[in-house]
């Protein structure tokens, strides 16, 4: 499970940070701090 929730973060995160590249300044926050939320490493919503 954990390894699940680590590849949908990372894949949260590379969008956003595209999102941010194509001018979609809003949405691309949103996707990382929704990648690192999601995260082991961060507050995981499964805990």
């Amino acid at each position: 499970m954990a390894t699940i929730l680590w590849i949908v973060a990372v894949i949260l995160v590379i969008s956003g940070i595209f999102a941010i590249l194509r001018k979609q300044l809003l949405w691309g926050i949103v996707l990382i701090v929704v990648g690192l939320l999601v995260g082991p490493g961060g507050v995981s919503i499964f805990h």
